[in-house]
């Protein structure tokens, strides 16, 4: 037996408004709001003023910290008002929103997310990523899928660029990993639909991105920001709601075990989720000898100031076999893609990708 539940959403600068109806369809009536500090300094006042007159009760506003680490899932583990509310409304980036769902599988509590970036998916997902406390990758965990989504573009306009510039490099993985992972085929119906919808992922990123982040560079709030935001929440966070089951796995492969393989690489600088991941999409096509999107994905990274080369993320060569290595103990290097990974071709993939880079 399979049951798929997917997120309900709802996108405009009014979103709030639909938030008291969405309570009320839980019978909640008492909430926690939970999210990054500049998260909730934009959220709240939306949040608050659609609650305002209604029987919903804020008990908590709560700041998570900076990372989806254990100690931070405790935090909200162990509050009270967590503990008694209906809805747990999780307000930031993917870290943030990780962290609450994440804690909501003990609490068993439903959760709304408010994504105030639109850097990943997580507002979408049943899956959260959680990291040890210097930063590198513990693992996953595997919570319910939040049961609603409210998209404001005019919130995501007006924060930080790079967000939203990391979002869509994070967004370019997806239609590739899963054309991929899943490309054995012998696909039962709920992995084929994710796969019919990854195909929708990427068009509307070379479509929208450049003129988004120009707009989100100016804080507007615009046609281009919408779609580019709904993109990466919804139709990414949907196909991975459908590529990850309990009996498959399809829903990240080469990308993104080069990603999580260079959390444990000591380097300078800090480097976004998206921003590596966009290097790892290069290195995927370079894997699978696809020379056509090796090249047009990099053109796009070039356009969209994304990395096209090692050294724009902090790596050389010399950190290949490590990188290698730590690969070994991702998820995707583990399970769902159509052969098993070798170290010889991950190692040549890096290269190849690298060195096509310096040609731009």
């Amino acid at each position: 037996m399979r049951t798929i539940g997917m997120s309900d959403y709802t996108v405009g600068e009014d979103c709030f408004d639909e938030l008291h109806g969405a309570l009320a369809e839980y019978g909640a009536t008492k909430v926690a709001i939970i999210g990054g500090k500049r998260a909730l300094a934009a959220a709240l006042p939306g949040i608050e003023a659609a609650l305002a007159g209604t029987d919903v009760e804020i008990l908590e506003t709560r700041v998570y910290g900076t990372n989806s680490t254990r100690a931070n899932i405790a935090k909200v583990l162990n509050s009270p008002a967590c503990q008694e509310v209906d809805v747990l409304i999780a307000c930031g980036g993917g870290k943030a929103l990780d962290t609450v769902k994440t804690a909501a599988i003990e609490l068993k509590k439903i959760v709304f997310t408010v994504p105030t970036i639109c850097s990943n998916c997580s507002a979408a997902t049943a899956i959260a990523v959680v990291y040890n406390d210097d930063g590198s990758l513990e693992g996953y965990s595997y919570p319910n899928r939040p049961a609603h989504i409210f998209i404001n573009p005019k919130i995501i306009a007006e924060a930080p660029a790079e967000y939203f510039w990391a979002g869509v490099g994070d967004a370019l993985s997806k239609q590739p990993e899963v054309e991929y992972a899943t490309s054995a085929g012998n696909l039962e119906h709920t992995a084929d639909l994710g796969l019919a919808l990854a195909h929708t992922c990427s068009e509307p990123l070379f479509t929208y991105g450049v003129k988004g982040l120009e707009d989100v560079r100016q804080n507007l709030s615009t046609e281009a920001v919408k779609q580019i935001a709904l993109d990466i929440v919804v139709n990414t966070g949907y196909v991975s709601n459908l590529t990850n089951q309990n009996d498959y796995y399809y829903n990240s492969s080469v990308a993104h075990a080069f990603y999580n393989a260079t959390c444990s690489i000591p380097r300078k600088g800090t480097y976004l989720h998206g921003e590596v991941v966009s290097l790892g999409v290069l290195v995927l096509f370079a894997y699978t000898d696809d020379t056509e999107n090796l090249e047009r994905y990099a053109a796009f990274n070039k356009e969209m100031g994304l990395p096209v080369t090692l050294e724009q993320v902090g790596l050389s060569e010399s950190d290949i076999p490590a990188l290698c290595e730590y690969a070994h103990t991702t998820n995707e290097w583990k399970q769902g893609n159509p052969e098993p990974f070798t170290d010889e071709k991950f190692a040549a993939a890096i290269k190849a990708a690298d060195a096509y880079g310096h040609t731009l």
